[in-house]
């Protein structure tokens, strides 16, 4: 393993004490306050406040508008040349607050031990550690030879739309560290993600002469167990196969491409589901729809009146994002990792750490568009539930390793 020089090694060690963690505090409950739900062109709000933010730290700050009022907000501190250059990136968008709360979704409050809020775990939590570890290396007056470059993008619950739209721009770094939730967990592989739609055709009859009919609910009860316990082709790797799952989150039954419910003495000649599938690198989304058309035709050959169809959920404002994967022995993974350890005085959990490997991140992005980094950042156990949270001490471990790793990158 490389090891930074003593004087690298001082110099992180400085950055890290310099980590300012009511300031870090202050700054993710104001984000958390700024309303930034995906999709809706609600980001506007917080990627101006994040660059009025960050201009007073003297940074290089541009807003990219990637669609009508959602602003990717790029801010760089130039280097004094000849080092590797950083990205840290993080979105900005949020999923939307539901029901069960006890706390304000939006009032960014604090107890002993965490900070609460929608979008707080995914992931403001990093995208606020990101700029107080900046600040700590400002704050140590520590010279950089590399770039680094904050990229606080939006749509990323659409697939990673602003990070696509930074890439399309010219916005690159040598290494980059995505904060998404993973419990300080440096995640070095992770799955690819699609959405997909399977409709099945039934024939409809009254109730009277059901017989006469093909129950199209019915037959979807069939699918699902066997969509969910199928077997995925690619590469048979454990860590790869142990990628692949399917989640149902949609089903809908009904008379025609309305799906009428109004009569249900009437069997339903159509049923949908909307369901999102996980797969691995050697795969692709073709691969993944190709195996449950095969599932289907198998399931027809027993079953001549199953009639199905399936269609991946591509294009508009959905992107793909691919599986992720990155050497454990790459330098940026050392890096984060040793900078875990000294700021926590532990190892952390490297690899394709569960549930983590299951997300989609801009990871996938950044890894294609030829940058080496990982995913690491705070929060995980209360992503997307009620109450929302992460535990303060995580997040300002997570800012002191980010003060490390830009000090050991870029010096």
């Amino acid at each position: 393993m490389l090891r930074p020089d003593m004087e690298t090694a001082t110099l992180a060690q400085t950055a890290a004490d310099a980590v300012d963690t009511r300031e870090l505090v202050s700054l993710l409950q104001q984000m958390v306050r700024i309303r930034s739900y995906s999709a809706g062109g609600e980001e506007g709000a917080i990627a101006c406040f994040m660059r009025d933010y960050l201009t007073t730290l003297g940074l290089e700050v541009e807003l990219q508008e990637v669609q009508p009022d959602r602003f990717n907000c790029i801010s760089r501190m130039p280097g004094a040349g000849g080092g590797t250059s950083l990205m840290l990136n993080g979105h900005l968008d949020t999923n939307p607050a539901g029901e069960g709360w006890t706390k304000d979704p939006f009032g960014g409050d604090v107890d002993d031990g965490c900070i609460y809020g929608i979008g707080v775990s995914n992931m403001k939590a990093a995208d606020a550690a990101y700029v107080a570890g900046l600040q700590a290396v400002q704050r140590a007056g520590i010279r950089l030879r590399g770039d680094v470059i904050l990229a606080h993008v939006v749509g990323e619950l659409q697939g990673g739309v602003g990070t696509v739209h930074m890439l399309q721009q010219g916005v690159r770094a040598d290494r980059f560290v995505v904060g998404e939730p993973t419990d300080n967990s440096a995640l070095t592989l992770h799955a690819g993600s699609l959405e997909a739609e399977l409709t099945v055709h039934g024939r409809t009859r009254h109730l009277s002469k059901m017989e006469e009919g093909v129950d199209a609910i019915a037959k979807m009860l069939k699918i699902i167990p066997a969509l969910a316990t199928m077997a995925f082709s690619g590469p048979d790797r454990p860590d790869y196969r142990g990628l692949r799952r399917v989640g149902i989150g949609v089903i809908r039954g009904g008379l025609g491409p309305e799906y009428q419910d109004w009569r249900p003495a009437l069997l339903a000649d159509r049923c949908s589901i909307k369901f999102s599938a996980r797969y691995g690198p050697g795969q692709t989304p073709e691969m993944v729809a190709e195996d449950i058309r095969a599932l289907i035709a198998r399931m027809q050959r027993d079953d001549p009146d199953l009639v199905a169809e399936v269609r991946l959920n591509q294009g508009g404002q959905r992107m793909l994002m691919g599986p992720f994967e990155v050497a454990r022995e790459a330098d940026i993974v050392q890096t984060v990792v040793r900078a875990h350890r000294e700021v926590v005085g532990e190892e952390p959990k490297i690899g394709d750490v569960a549930p983590y490997k299951f997300y989609g991140t801009d990871a996938a992005h950044l890894s294609r568009a030829g940058m080496t980094g990982l995913v690491y950042g705070p929060g995980g156990k209360y992503n997307t539930m009620p109450d929302e949270r992460v535990e303060l001490r995580d997040l300002c471990n997570a800012a002191r390793v980010y003060a490390r790793v830009i000090v050991e990158t870029c010096a």
